[in-house]
């Protein structure tokens, strides 16, 4: 069985394409025929049932390509198939079982992934352009297949829940394990950071401030709130959709300040800039039922300026010297005081897709490789500036703690990687078992033309 189980859903990303097929060169040079739906109806049919899910062959192709474009062209589409059969049979069981997820989940899921999908394309005009459809039309299509991509991968932790493994299982994990079978580890290093955003001064918080009220000013006037929401808002999820916010909020959900405001206004009111940890902005209530609340809004985020930025400099150059000092270790002041939360939970370290602190230096950031390649282990660097992903420019100091050698793999030096393995080797006798119950439970149909593929073995 594959256990591929939380693959990406395909978003029919205009790069999905077969190799040596330059679709966008000839629509430039000849225009697209008008397409016959009726032909795609034709062409689309149910190859999977289970219960009442169903698989469309439009979605294995999708999903296909989507592979393809991610550079694993090794996977097959019966692979594919039988994942999608598996994450349908676990929706049926969720729906038995009383496993949800609510509306919330699923649409911001859904708004983050379209914000992600419009960025790579370049705009909703260009999505228009290249497919034919607009934002909400994407939505309309995805919604149903994010809700059971969210709900299957809940069904999985579900299923797993509380399971662990002791030094002795990993031990016999490895034991287990031909000799002449044991991965090869190239160049592996442990590094940590600590991160510093620079804090705004209040004269940059007030230009903000005053671009807001302008268009708060200028839509009372009659403009159009979506139309400056599309220009000027630096939230990637909403700012294509003209600043609307996807579905109802409950108290708590938002940020305090967000909820605050928008709670105090009334329908179609627009209230007073107001700040938040992600920026400052511009709030619109579109309806309230209760508690619940739907609005839409412009997020400015002002830019530091050079003095903000060496004071950054300054505070982690004195943090650098109480670690140095002893005063505190790196990893304590990293969870304490760093502004970058994808490490600070981990007191720091950069992690691989498994979790572990030591990282291929293949995979490394470049920028972070050639920063340690000049240090030696052990070493702390002075402040460095860097651009996050975003564009805004942020501080950070390095601690290059450790370096192992390429390798075959050994408990000694990689007894994290081996653990989470045999972990992941548990966990899949545990879905294994959960399978071979599930498919009891539930009507499953498959189309003949796949039946060579042996999903789930049968």
């Amino acid at each position: 069985m594959v256990w591929v189980l939380s693959f990406a859903f395909a978003t029919q990303n205009s790069w999905a394409q077969e190799e040596d097929e330059p679709q966008l060169e000839v629509e430039e040079k000849k225009p697209a025929k008008p397409r016959d739906k009726s032909r795609d109806i034709v062409a689309d049919k149910i190859i999977v049932k289970v219960d009442n899910y169903i698989v469309l062959k439009s979605e294995l192709e999708r999903t296909y390509l989507d592979f393809r474009a991610q550079g694993r062209r090794g996977v097959t589409r019966c692979e594919i198939l039988e994942n999608l059969l598996i994450n349908k049979l676990m929706v049926a069981h969720a729906e038995i079982d009383s496993v949800l997820v609510s509306d919330i989940e699923v649409l911001q899921n859904l708004e983050q992934r379209m914000g992600m999908m419009l960025q790579q394309i370049g705009g909703e005009e260009k999505l228009q352009e290249i497919y034919g459809k607009s934002v909400n039309q994407f939505k309309d299509e995805l919604e149903d297949q994010v809700r059971e991509q969210l709900i299957a991968d809940k069904m999985q932790r579900e299923i797993t829940r509380g399971l662990s493994v002791t030094p002795a299982e990993v031990k016999r994990f490895f034991d287990k394990i031909p000799r002449d079978s044991l991965p090869f580890f190239s160049t592996e290093v442990s590094v940590a950071q600590i991160v510093k955003k620079p804090e705004v001064s209040r004269e940059q918080k007030q230009k903000s401030i005053d671009l807001l009220n302008d268009i708060r000013r200028r839509v009372l006037d009659g403009e159009d709130f979506g139309t400056f929401a599309r220009k000027y808002s630096k939230d990637p999820g909403s700012a294509a959709n003209g600043g609307e916010l996807p579905g109802f909020y409950n108290r708590g959900e938002l940020a305090p300040e967000y909820e605050a405001t928008s709670l105090s206004l009334k329908p179609g009111e627009i209230g007073a800039p107001v700040e938040t940890q992600f920026g400052i902005h511009l709030i619109q209530l579109l309806e309230r039922r209760g508690n619940q609340f739907r609005t839409r809004h412009i997020l400015v985020t002002p830019e530091p300026t050079e003095a903000d930025v060496k004071k950054a400099e300054r505070y982690l150059d004195s943090l650098r010297t109480e670690i140095e000092n002893k005063n505190i270790s790196f990893t304590k002041a990293a969870k304490e005081y760093s502004t970058e939360r994808e490490t600070s939970g981990s007191g720091g370290f950069f992690t691989d897709g498994d979790g572990s602190i030591f990282v291929s230096t293949e995979e490394l950031d470049p920028v972070i490789f050639f920063t340690i390649d000049t240090l030696e282990v052990g070493s702390i660097t002075k402040p460095i500036r860097y651009k996050e992903r975003d564009g805004t420019e942020h501080v950070r100091i390095l601690w290059y703690k450790d370096r192992i050698k390429p390798h075959r793999a050994n408990l000694k030096q990689d007894y994290q990687k081996i653990q989470i393995a045999a972990l992941a080797e548990k966990r899949n006798r545990r879905l294994e078992e959960w399978f071979e119950q599930a498919q009891k439970g539930v009507y499953i149909n498959i189309d003949p033309e796949y039946q060579d593929c042996n999903l789930l073995n049968q």
